[in-house]
């Protein structure tokens, strides 16, 4: 395989990247979009009475083909795509990225001193073989948080780009009091489950 690079990751995510290479999977990151200022090629709105783990594998399934197609429009080495979206769910509403510190402020209130669901899909378009999507569902419980302690977080930059409002990796973790499920996939990549579905296709993590 050109360069030695094993998958592409159709995703933006710094966190997503961190995981593949802590378990030293080579890849190469593949944009949907090449230029930042682009509509979009995923429409990520939910579907009218959608649930939200149809919602998550939803997204992953498409940016997975999505990403899979560019590899062939674009002439690039035939490599598998993975792709994968997460959604923090309390309540069977959903929260994604906020928009702005006001709706941070109000998704950190409405988490806190309550155990929400961290619904991970992951999904892989190869050649010849049905794009293929697994979902993960783990639980985070938070101890209450005090508005000091949400303003506080929330002055800093990490809170912005991630579903809930918060990173488990970081800053947020004091905010944790129990977790059940995968901590990978809490962040936004079920590694387990991610190279299983590898392994069918012949790529080892342990070659």
């Amino acid at each position: 395989m050109p360069g030695k690079k094993r998958i592409y990751l159709a995703s933006r995510s710094p966190r997503r990247a961190g995981l593949l290479k802590q378990i030293g999977m080579e890849f190469e990151p593949l944009l949907l979009r090449e230029a930042l200022l682009r509509q979009p090629d995923v429409d990520e709105a939910r579907l009218a009475e959608e649930a939200p783990a149809d919602y998550v594998c939803r997204i992953a399934r498409t940016k997975a083909e999505i990403g899979y197609a560019r590899v062939l429009q674009r002439g690039l080495a035939d490599l598998p795509v993975v792709a994968a979206d997460t959604a923090v769910v309390l309540k069977d509403e959903i929260y994604g990225k906020p928009s702005n510190a006001a709706r941070a402020k109000e998704m950190l209130w409405m988490l806190s001193g309550q155990p929400h669901r961290v619904l991970t899909a992951v999904a892989l378009a190869v050649q010849k073989i049905d794009s293929q999507i697994c979902i993960v569902v783990s639980t985070v419980e938070f101890r209450e948080l005090s508005e000091r302690e949400i303003d506080s977080y929330l002055s800093g930059p990490e809170a912005y780009d991630k579903a809930g409002a918060y990173a488990i990796q970081g800053k947020a973790a004091v905010f944790v009091r129990k977790i059940s499920g995968s901590y990978s996939g809490i962040m936004g990549l079920p590694l387990y489950e991610m190279a299983q579905m590898l392994e069918e296709c012949g790529i080892a993590v342990f070659p």
